[in-house]
């Protein structure tokens, strides 16, 4: 999903803030909120000084945001290519249907993967039951760049429970691995090429290394961090360096996602389209408008237009 199109004149609206005199942090991101009919997203990925971290080529947070009764999301069908979406909760409920027939509402703590390879349609919406009382919504989607020779495959869905994913504590701070390998664990979740998700949650005054990773980043979703002398404010993302050993230290409560792993190269990005080769978007544009990408099974009246 992406909650607010990505198109070429808006895409890299960010604010960027180099440090000075930063061993840790290289670069700072602060989000241009947007009010989605009066649900807030802040974007973070790409920008114009750094277009993805490792295979990251997208970033939002959704909310948090609460609704009314009668109200909440509803993402007509959509497509994507070359590109594996990653959806994350803290609160609230996404129902996702896709044009491989898949039906899964994503809960808190659950991970949604869903591969688009050579092309896949999907909606979020939410079940009337969700929809017919007052209800939040807060959380995460990303998107990975597929590495070159998994960028045409055959398109697949994943859902994983979030009891599934490791949980560990490291010096009284909780962790979980969400995505690849770090702090002696493996998530399940599939990855393909080095991919780095860690969840976790900070007190005051607590700290965290940073996983290597051929690259990093963190996120603050609530709270305050410190990093090298800089400090990382709540719903800001802070581009570390390769240096080892780099710490993270909450000045207030906070939860933090750390991204990150191997960039696979240079990619082109238009609306919900992801790929090494531009003439492969320029392709998967054309057959956008003409409808010749899968429908959504059971969601197959409505769909966003093409944008001009």
């Amino acid at each position: 999903m992406s909650t607010h199109a990505l198109k070429p004149d808006e895409a890299f609206e960010q604010d960027c803030i180099k440090p000075a005199g930063c061993k840790a942090v290289e670069l700072l991101i602060e989000p241009r909120d947007r009010d989605i009919g009066g649900f807030s997203v802040r974007r973070l990925l790409p920008t114009r000084q750094r277009r993805m971290v490792g295979p990251w080529v997208f970033f939002d947070h959704m909310g948090p945001a609460e609704f009314a009764a009668g109200d909440g999301i509803n993402v007509l069908p959509h497509p994507h290519i070359n590109l594996a979406t990653v959806t994350y909760l803290f609160e609230g409920e996404i129902l996702h249907r896709d044009s491989l027939g898949s039906l899964q509402p994503i809960r808190p703590g659950d991970v949604n993967l869903m591969v688009a390879g050579k092309g896949i349609t999907h909606s979020e919406r939410e079940r009337p039951e969700v929809t017919q009382r007052v209800h939040r919504l807060n959380g995460l989607q990303l998107w990975l760049a597929l590495p070159e020779a998994a960028e045409e495959m055959d398109p697949v869905f994943y859902h994983y429970p979030g009891a599934d994913l490791p949980r560990i504590e490291v010096d009284d701070v909780p962790i979980r691995v969400m995505m690849g390998s770090a702090f002696g664990v493996s998530s399940p979740v599939k990855v393909y090429a080095d991919t780095l998700y860690v969840e976790a949650h900070l007190r005051a005054g607590q700290s965290i290394k940073v996983p290597d990773a051929e690259e990093r980043a963190v996120y603050v979703a609530e709270g305050e961090l410190t990093s090298g002398g800089t400090s990382i404010p709540e719903y800001a993302m802070a581009v570390l360096s390769n240096a080892p050993g780099i710490k993270l230290t909450a000045t207030r409560d906070a939860r933090i996602a750390i991204i990150g792993g191997q960039n696979p190269g240079t990619r082109y990005m238009e609306w919900n389209f992801v790929s090494s080769r531009r003439e492969r978007i320029r392709q998967a544009k054309s057959d956008w408008k003409a409808q010749v990408f899968p429908k959504v099974v059971g969601d197959e009246k409505e769909f966003i237009p093409l944008p001009e």
